[in-house]
């Protein structure tokens, strides 16, 4: 009993990790692998756009419509390289009013997700004004909030978190109540705490779900941000759009849109990295090191 005792104890000590039987570990991709890898799964959304810029380009260029109706994407591109300062400056207020509206909605969403899954009660009575709330059209309710908040970022900001918060919250909890069953019972086992149980097993167990929540949580946030312009502003992509759009600007309110559309993007992008960084540990983050055969 002693010798089998030592042996498994020269095993979990050894510096050399045992490897497990049917399974073959891969070297880590270099960095050409990892370029290979990236242009592999970048190509068909990029020969995709090309194919809509270039059906975007056959339209105009072949007069289908008329062009103070679709413009050229040439004519869209010449405004954006000739008033470069004008798109900028209008869109970090649209991107400042996103950043904002997104960081709120994400802080309540997650304290309100987590009150919804600690309390019954709590949960009977949230979910169905967050679902009335998600329901109500933000358009329609937009120009109240400017009556009663005025022409400042305010208004914005609140269609943004309005528009942003369901995805976190509903995101969060699912993530919340996902947790396996055999682990909350293992931690209540061994003693743990209620709120050691949640840093140390609900909350990391929940993460990928939040992000998922998160990532269309802030692209709605962008349209929560240009919403609120279209109502009542000064300044914003929402603004550019609209004024191009009263004035049959059609070159600038395209661009208007390709910026809007952009910001979106970068910040999707952003989350995704974050993600990347926070759960390397999950199964959809990691590469493929191992496989079993």
């Amino acid at each position: 009993m002693s010798g089998e005792f030592l042996v498994s104890q020269r095993v979990l000590s050894s510096p050399t990790p045992v490897k497990a039987a049917g399974v073959v570990e891969r070297e880590r991709p270099g960095l050409r692998q990892r370029a290979a890898d990236a242009a592999e799964r970048s190509w068909r959304p990029l020969a995709l756009l090309i194919v809509c810029f270039g059906a975007w380009w056959l339209i105009a260029a072949t007069a289908m419509v008329e062009p103070y109706l679709v413009p050229s994407p040439g004519a869209t591109l010449d405004v954006i390289i000739d008033k470069p300062d004008y798109l900028w400056q209008h869109s970090w207020v649209t991107t400042y009013e996103t950043l904002i509206g997104f960081v709120i909605a994400v802080g309540v969403g997650i304290v309100s997700a987590v009150l919804m899954v600690a309390s019954t009660t709590v949960e009977k009575t949230l979910y169905p004004i967050l679902l009335f709330a998600q329901v109500v059209p933000k358009i329609a309710i937009a120009p109240l909030f400017v009556v009663w908040l005025g022409f400042g970022i305010a208004p914005k900001i609140l269609i943004a978190v309005l528009i942003a918060f369901f995805p976190v919250v509903i995101s969060m909890v699912t993530g919340l109540k996902a947790v396996d069953p055999e682990m909350l019972q293992l931690s209540a086992t061994m003693g743990a705490r209620p709120w050691q149980t949640f840093l140390k097993i609900r909350f990391p167990a929940s993460l990928p779900h939040l992000f998922s929540g998160l990532k269309v949580a802030v692209t709605l946030a962008v349209t929560g941000a240009v919403v609120g312009e279209f109502v009542g502003a000064n300044e914003g992509l929402g603004y550019v759009i609209l004024q191009a759009n009263g004035n049959l600007d059609t070159p600038m309110l395209f661009a208007g849109l390709l910026v809007m559309s952009l910001i979106g993007v970068v910040l999707f992008v952003l989350v995704e990295i974050a993600e990347k960084l926070l759960l390397p540990w999950h199964a959809s983050r990691r590469d493929a090191a191992a496989t079993t055969y």
